[in-house]
């Protein structure tokens, strides 16, 4: 082998083992669909963290989820606050290709979603001691699931304008300017003049 064919080759090599290591990061537009009722925000997602930015009216403009500090944020905008919980597994999105408790996957077609070619899969998962069935799209060219459908039809999540990318762990952190919400409900009972308008 030629010098420099061997050095090409070990750079192949190394960029698929850094690539390897790397977790899921991407942003995308997210519709989600629950009995009829639709929320849009933006997410933005890296490895054991995610931001949504809500696009429907009210208090929460923005909710951070930290799975790795167990804690989720609820920033409010208008008050520069923020309220923490506990993380809630059921919040995590099911952006893998398998899905969690999934025991049988059948192939159902194939079609075209945002100009990406994708799988249609029968999946059958485990939760909470029931069989719960889905329609994933998978997108083949990016191996990214597109949509994911409850077989009920109770239940649709969708991304649209996926771009897989690196994103800036500060994403998911709580602005610098930003208090914790049961201050602002201290000062609230302590003076209401105050309060910021």
């Amino acid at each position: 082998m030629r010098p420099t064919t061997s050095a090409l080759l070990a750079l192949a090599v190394s960029w698929v083992s850094v690539g390897s290591a790397w977790g899921l990061e991407f942003m995308a537009d997210q519709i989600t669909r629950i009995n009829g009722h639709s929320h849009k925000a933006s997410v933005l997602y890296r490895d054991d963290m995610w931001r949504l930015e809500h696009r429907d009216a009210g208090p929460v403009n923005v909710t951070i989820v930290r799975k790795d500090k167990q804690v989720m944020w609820f920033l409010l905008a208008r008050v520069r606050h923020f309220k923490t919980l506990p993380y809630d597994p059921e919040q995590a999105p099911k952006v893998s290709e398998r899905l969690e408790g999934e025991f049988m996957r059948e192939v159902v077609g194939t079609e075209i979603l945002e100009g990406h070619p994708t799988t249609l899969y029968e999946v059958t998962t485990r939760e909470q001691d029931k069989d719960v069935t889905y329609y994933q799209w998978l997108a083949t060219d990016i191996h990214f699931p597109l949509r994911l459908a409850r077989k009920d039809g109770s239940w649709t999540v969708e991304y649209r304008n996926v771009k897989l990318r690196a994103l800036p762990v500060s994403l998911f952190q709580i602005p610098l300017s930003y208090l914790p919400l049961e201050e602002w409900e201290r000062v609230k009972q302590d003076s209401p003049s105050k309060l910021p308008m």
